[in-house]
């Protein structure tokens, strides 16, 4: 059987199974970044399936993410969150990483909020602060693309020049606002990990015009943006990359921070799924 064909009969056959497990229609679709998986606390859960249970789905291998689908209420809407996602430097092939984001798609999500931990490179942002990502940097990481082009998801030259709608940009801010939160907006930029970034790595990823530095969000939005669906992403600064004093990061530090700002995260993404 031909990839393109092998792979969309793999992805239909994940979205007949969840169908049957779950019956509601969920327009909107969350993943859910380090540290940020009680999010799915906020969720009216109406349903879980574990991420092994689902045919062809990969299965996530770091800590600080629950391998799991969430289906329920938020806001009125009914969404799907994706509690746990994949990154490429746990050996996943880039259409591996996105085969949820497709599979959401088959659902019925239309729009995606993506979320995510990130290191920051501009000097203005500290630990603990918000991103929302107005469009970011992929050289680093292979297109989810790549390989014959499954016409039944999208067109082969999908463009890219509003990867991050502006409309849902907008409406965050305003919330942010609403709320007295003091809210960045910047460039990603995307990074295979899983070392930490040198002190050099930084230097140029800031000279490139990137505001912060991550391992994953990129590939998921690329494979949103071929279906069409509306992205909204969000980054949690964990630490920050170009400081004086010479810092070591750990995983465990990354987690804390994105613990503490969670809170913050969590009113924007509510309040932005009822705008919807």
């Amino acid at each position: 059987m031909a990839m393109g064909k092998k792979a969309m009969k793999q992805l239909n056959e994940a979205a007949k199974f969840l169908k049957k497990q779950y019956a509601g229609v969920p327009t909107v679709g969350i993943v859910l970044g380090s540290g940020l998986g009680n999010f799915t606390e906020e969720i009216e859960v109406e349903k879980e399936v574990a991420y092994e249970d689902i045919p062809h789905f990969p299965v996530s291998t770091v800590s600080g993410h629950k391998s799991k689908l969430v289906f329920g209420k938020l806001s009125g809407k009914t969404v799907v969150a994706m509690a746990g996602r994949f990154h490429f430097y746990e050996g996943y092939k880039a259409h591996d990483i996105v085969f949820p984001i497709r599979v959401m798609k088959l659902l019925g999500v239309e729009t995606l909020l993506l979320s995510n931990a990130a290191g920051s490179v501009n000097p203005d942002y500290k630990v603990g602060d918000l991103m929302i990502i107005k469009d970011h940097i992929s050289f680093f990481t292979p297109n989810p693309l790549i390989g014959k082009n499954m016409e039944e998801l999208g067109p082969r030259f999908p463009d890219m020049s509003e990867p991050y709608k502006k409309s849902l940009i907008d409406k965050a801010k305003a919330i942010s606002v609403a709320h007295n939160y003091n809210v960045k907006e910047g460039v990603y930029v995307a990074v295979t990990g899983p070392t930490f970034e040198t002190r050099a790595e930084y230097v140029f990823i800031k000279v490139a015009g990137g505001d912060v530095v991550g391992m994953s969000t990129v590939q998921e939005c690329i494979a949103a943006n071929h279906m069409g669906m509306q992205v909204f992403a969000m980054s949690v600064v964990t630490d920050v990359g170009l400081q004086e004093v010479h810092a070591v990061i750990s995983h465990e530090e990354v987690l804390e921070a994105a613990k503490r700002a969670e809170p913050k995260l969590a009113t924007i993404f509510k309040e932005l799924v009822a705008a919807i």
